[in-house]
């Protein structure tokens, strides 16, 4: 038979485990959309675009590297502390850098689709692509799970 700190201690593991995996997912996409701003100053038509193209790109490499910077911190912070039986801290902390991470690969994504779409058709359907896409993220990812009840599943 187990004892509570036994459980409490696998609990501990299997919720930095769950958490580290499921930073997988998000870390690839923001690896590549980091990769493709990135790539996008190096042609030609950046170069001549104007200065609402260069300042919302900017804000949105800015947006995405602190999205990387929330989402990679909880591995370093398990490679740091693992040893130091801080799981229950790495847990915490690493939750709360997770969602800051994921609002700021929202804002990201959102803001490159504004930037996509103001290139290709104009401002005004630039800001309205980009505002459905933070819009469709924000529900996906933080208004319809607050709903969700684990009884009875979403209300």
């Amino acid at each position: 038979m187990s004892s509570p700190e036994q459980d409490e201690h696998q609990r501990l593991a299997r919720n930095v485990g769950e958490l580290l995996q499921e930073l997988r997912v998000a870390q690839n996409g923001v690896q590549v959309l980091f990769g493709f701003l990135l790539s996008v100053v190096f042609t030609e038509s950046y170069r001549q675009a104007g200065e609402f193209v260069h300042v919302t790109h900017v804000v949105v490499v800015m947006l995405t590297a602190a999205s990387a910077g929330f989402l990679i911190a909880p591995a370093a912070w398990h490679r740091v502390l693992f040893r130091r039986g801080a799981r229950e801290a790495i847990v915490d902390r690493a939750s709360r850098f997770v969602i800051i991470g994921l609002v700021l690969l929202a804002a990201a994504m959102a803001g490159t689709v504004l930037l996509i779409g103001y290139v290709v058709f104009g401002g005004i359907v630039g800001g309205v692509l980009g505002g459905v896409i933070g819009l469709l993220f924000g529900l996906l990812w933080f208004v319809w799970p607050r709903t969700f009840d684990a009884q009875a599943g979403p209300r």
